[in-house]
């Protein structure tokens, strides 16, 4: 009973919620002073900790105070503070790119529009794909770019020569299936791993090649698009060719990396953090490739993650937390200090151009890994993120699931996943 007089409460405030937007006064001081409390999680809280000892060089009189929770336990907290009208909010809040949406539709006077204190100056700091993340509707600047994950492919070196496979001869999805077969015939591991039931994450990564979320720039579901479909196809072939190892989470993926039973993993950028810390004794065996194309001469890239740095709008301290998030997003050596430690890497253009991304990493096949994403940043498509992505994944997941392990016609599935969306929005 308590449980349903709390989601009472939290509906009823959210529909009248009006936290004020910019309406609450801006200290414009150009010494900004006093306190801010700012969340994250895990290494991104982290790394905002490490930033906080440069940024009291440039504004001594702000004390910045770094609180760490688990991801999931963060949003919780923040959807209950936006309901209850800002009460125990931070001054700063990390974000999910893919989340932003949703908070701004439920909440819309809940964070600041950053561009109305200066922050449009930066737009051409950033690809555009990014900056889509992190604007309304109205073009207006509701967060701040932080990290991105250019996608590819993960490889291991050895058994793509044990299958006398060459990298490079992989131009498109069909080149990919037939690498595949080799290897496993060669070698007994499979292509990849998907967990089928629950994540859609190459669905995702295939219909951003191709210029699309599940949604157009309009807002019309693409689920059941002719590009939707050709993803899927590529997806089920994959399937029927017995090349995907079914995994059970984020942990199934981190063991089959580990343990060789699969020849790729294709994944954003921070992926190689992950594969480094926990395959160290892989140190030369793996390397990257662009994502396959659908045709010859197609777009082969996507983006996977990435989150954004947001100020509620009832912040007592607005001025200092607008400071630290131009200064934390803009600073190039700020910016470079997540992907430093981390493997983090950051949206901000400038950085790319730092001698780190040209070294040859000895763990990937002496290779410069990251550069190669580097080079790509501006080339992923930009892509419509609604409040609604995270309803479609769902459903997009489902058809996956049915398309695969139920053997339900493609096209079918995937215009029931459609219009179960359409029904839910309405």
């Amino acid at each position: 009973m308590a449980f349903i007089i709390v989601l009472l409460f939290l509906l009823t405030s959210a529909c009248s919620n009006k936290t004020g937007g910019n309406e609450t006064s801006l200290n414009n001081s150009k010494h900004p002073k006093g306190t801010i409390t700012v969340w994250g999680w895990d290494v991104a809280a982290e790394t905002m900790s490490l930033a906080v000892k440069k940024f009291h060089e440039k504004y001594p009189d702000v004390n910045v105070k770094v609180e760490d929770f688990n991801s999931s336990d963060l949003y919780d907290k923040v959807t209950v503070g936006l309901a209850a009208r800002g009460s125990g909010l931070p001054d700063v809040v990390l974000m999910e790119d893919e989340r932003i949406p949703g908070y701004i539709h439920q909440f819309p006077d809940g964070f600041l529009k950053l561009n109305k204190l200066g922050y449009d100056q930066y737009k051409d700091s950033f690809n555009p794909a990014k900056l889509a993340s992190v604007q309304n509707s109205n073009g207006d600047f509701v967060a701040a770019p932080w990290d991105i994950g250019p996608a590819g492919v993960f490889y291991r070196v050895d058994l793509f020569k044990k299958a006398n496979v060459d990298p490079e001869s992989i131009k498109t999805w069909d080149d990919y299936i037939e690498a595949g077969k080799k290897i496993k015939q060669a070698t007994g591991a499979k292509l990849l791993p998907i967990d089928i039931p629950n994540y859609d994450g190459l669905f995702q990564m295939m219909l951003q090649q191709q210029g699309l979320s599940y949604f157009d720039k309009n807002g019309k579901i693409n689920i059941n698009s002719d590009e939707a479909i050709r993803s899927m196809k590529i997806i089920k072939s994959l399937y029927k060719n017995d090349l995907i190892l079914i995994n059970n989470g984020w942990d199934g993926i981190v063991t089959a990396t580990v343990n060789g039973s699969v020849a790729t993993v294709p994944y954003g950028v921070w992926y190689a953090g992950t594969i480094m810390d926990q395959a160290p004794k892989l140190k030369g065996k793996w390397d990257m490739f662009y994502l396959p194309s659908f045709k010859e001469g197609g777009t082969r890239f996507a983006n996977v993650g990435g989150s954004s740095l947001l100020i509620p709008s009832t912040s007592k301290n607005q001025s200092a937390a607008y400071d630290f998030v131009q200064f934390f997003t803009t600073d190039k050596d700020t910016q470079l200090l997540g992907f430093k430690k981390f493997g983090l890497f950051p949206s901000l253009k400038e950085t790319y151009s730092d001698p780190l991304f040209s070294e040859k990493s000895e763990y990937f096949n002496n290779n410069p890994v990251f550069k190669k994403f580097a080079d790509i940043v501006d080339q992923v498509p930009e892509i419509n993120i609604n409040e609604n992505y995270a309803r479609a994944s769902q459903h997009s997941t489902s058809a996956q699931a049915a398309i695969l392990l139920e053997n339900k016609d493609i096209e079918s599935a995937l215009k029931d996943a459609s219009k179960q969306l359409q029904n839910e929005i309405k």
